[in-house]
């Protein structure tokens, strides 16, 4: 244990529909690489990365489909939240006199979107399903890397639990109430399938979303 006081039980969020709707756990071996001092600054700058890419996906999805006012509404609210993220995530860096180089992308997001569809309706569907799976794996690593980060993040990151399992469920929501006719569950095997094997497979490089490290 590090000097975290935080845990996912502190925060009194229900994480089981998450965890239930994973395939895996984040790999212990990535969890421990989140603790070690040399990488905490490309955590907290790929998170920040994170949550800028999460509102302008939510920006992107208002763009393209401006005819569903339930989708506007959520995700209006989700982009707003997700740059209010961002601006605490930089806020954490600046206090801690940490530069904010560019970063290479993660290959976790590129590689679920490899699997949306082109096609309409399935490329909403499957959009929107993705959607859902980022937030729910990011939620879960904010719960997992408590243990291991200093108290400052660790309250930080225990206090974004909430918002991050509404989002998933909002994407998710969306999916449903908007295709109704298609069948979801259906369409998430394959997308939650590919994103086990983006978490469990090696990655080169430490990520937030990245799998398990080389050795």
């Amino acid at each position: 244990m590090n000097q975290a006081t935080a845990t996912a039980a502190d925060t009194d969020v229900d994480l089981s529909p998450i965890r239930g709707f994973l395939l895996c756990e984040t790999p212990a071996s990535w969890v421990e690489a989140a603790g070690r001092p040399e990488n905490l600054s490309t955590l907290l700058i790929d998170h920040a990365n994170c949550e800028k890419k999460a509102a302008s996906t939510a920006l992107n999805l208002m763009y393209r489909y401006v005819e569903h006012p339930s989708l506007l509404h959520k995700l209006s609210r989700l982009a707003r939240e997700e740059l209010r993220h961002f601006e605490q995530v930089l806020a954490i860096i600046e206090k801690r006199g940490l530069d904010y180089p560019q970063l290479t992308a993660a290959r976790y997001a590129g590689g679920l979107r490899t699997c949306v569809d082109k096609n309409e309706p399935y490329r909403l569907l499957d959009t929107l399903l993705v959607g859902a799976i980022i937030e729910a794996r990011s939620c879960e690593r904010f719960a997992a890397v408590l243990p291991v980060v200093d108290e400052e993040l660790g309250r930080f990151y225990a206090s974004l639990l909430r918002s991050e399992s509404r989002h998933f469920m909002d994407y998710l929501s969306l999916a449903r109430d908007l295709l109704p006719d298609m069948d979801v569950d259906a369409r998430l095997v394959p997308l939650l399938e590919r994103e086990r094997e983006l978490i469990e497979s090696e990655d080169q490089e430490f990520r937030f979303h990245s799998g398990v490290p080389a050795a």
